[in-house]
C-alpha cells in the first residue's frame, strides 16, 4: 500500500510540473518539456506585424526622405506651382464675373501701358535709362 501511495505522489508532482510520468520509470534524469502554450491567433499575429511596422515607420520614412530628398522637393515645388496657378485662375474668373470690374481693369491696363510707352520708350535717353535700370536690377538679383 505504501508503494502505491508513493507512485501516486510521484504522478501528482509530475502533473504539477507540466509533464506526465510513466509509472515505474525514474523521471528525475529525463529532460522535461515546458507546458504547451496556446497557439497565437491570426489577429494577434496581424496585430504584432502592424505594431512592428508602426515601430519601424519613422526609420523607413527618414531613410526614404534622405534617399529621395531632391526629387521630393522638386515634386513639391511643381505641385505647389500647379495649385497656385489654379487658385489664381479661379480668383481671376471670380473677379471677371463682377459686372463693370473687367472693363475697369482693361482701362487701367491701357492707361499704364500708355504711360510706360510715353515715359520710357519714345526717346533714346529714356530708353537708355530703362536699360540701365534693368541692368541694375539684374545685377542686384543675380550678382556680378
Amino acid at each position: 500500500m505504501e508503494t502505491g501511495q508513493q507512485q501516486r505522489e510521484s504522478i501528482n508532482t509530475s502533473l504539477s510540473q507540466g509533464t506526465l510520468a510513466i509509472e515505474g520509470v525514474d523521471t528525475e534524469n529525463l529532460p522535461k518539456l515546458p507546458p504547451a502554450s496556446e497557439p497565437e491567433s491570426q489577429w494577434q499575429q496581424i496585430g504584432r506585424q502592424v505594431s512592428h511596422f508602426l515601430e519601424q515607420l519613422p526609420e523607413y520614412l527618414g531613410s526614404f526622405f534622405k534617399e529621395y530628398k531632391q526629387p521630393l522637393i522638386t515634386f513639391a515645388l511643381i505641385w505647389a506651382a500647379i495649385v497656385t496657378a489654379k487658385i489664381v485662375l479661379i480668383l481671376l474668373d471670380a473677379i471677371n464675373d463682377i459686372p463693370l470690374l473687367s472693363p475697369l481693369f482693361e482701362l487701367v491696363g491701357i492707361g499704364y501701358a500708355s504711360w510706360f510707352i510715353s515715359r520710357y520708350l519714345l526717346k533714346v535717353s529714356t530708353r537708355q535709362e530703362l536699360a540701365d535700370e534693368i541692368q541694375f536690377l539684374k545685377n542686384q538679383f543675380l550678382g556680378e
